[in-house]
């Protein structure tokens, strides 16, 4: 079941904002949205792992600190039509976690603590354009926000940014994950309104 903060509101955007993409709303708070319980993980008890082709290459939390945490601002669109700008993140580059992982294959599930999963190709996840985020606006992730680790795609809507994150299955083929499979686009381009089937 799907759980939404109540009356989170937001204005309509003025068409000469162009970092607003076609159909959003803008947003002041940070709307929940979430498809299940909330699960409660401490950070001693999270890890990260990517599986390949050759195995699995997994770190825990203090491994993924160390491999370096950068602070980075971004705006994010939810596919149920509002938009949060500036917002401020802290966390790992997904390009540090891969810098040591060889795979020849494509595309991620992505999958997270409750069973969610959802699909990017791996080139949508380096070059700068992902993290494994632990903080927002200054703040731990809570849990109903997906802490204590989140998946940040910000240029995808954010659904891609799946929230406790615990992992990544490299897989040949372009697979639909949890909202994929209900008719949720398979990419997910906020300025190309890439919201549905």
């Amino acid at each position: 079941m799907a759980t939404f903060t109540r009356g989170f509101g937001g204005r309509r955007h003025e068409r000469d904002d162009s970092r607003i993409p076609p159909g959003q709303t803008l947003v002041q708070d940070w709307p929940v949205l979430s498809a299940g319980a909330t699960p409660e993980i401490e950070p001693s008890d999270w890890s990260f792992s990517i599986r390949t082709e050759s195995g699995l290459h997994s770190w825990t939390w203090d491994e993924v600190q160390a491999l370096g945490v950068e602070d980075v601002t971004v705006d994010i669109h939810c596919v149920t039509h509002w938009t949060k700008l500036d917002m401020s993140w802290r966390g790992v580059p997904l390009d540090r976690l891969f810098a040591d992982v060889e795979t020849s294959l494509e595309f991620c599930m992505v999958h997270s603590f409750g069973g969610y999963t959802t699909n990017v190709p791996l080139d949508e996840l380096l070059d700068g354009q992902s993290w494994i985020a632990f903080e927002a606006d200054g703040e731990p992730l809570t849990p109903e926000h997906g802490g204590p680790a989140r998946l940040l795609v910000p240029h995808l809507y954010f659904w891609k940014s799946a929230k406790w994150v615990r992992g990544i299955v490299m897989q040949s083929d372009d697979e639909p994950g949890f909202w994929e499979n209900a008719g949720y686009n398979m990419h997910g381009d906020p300025w190309k309104e890439e919201r549905y089937w």
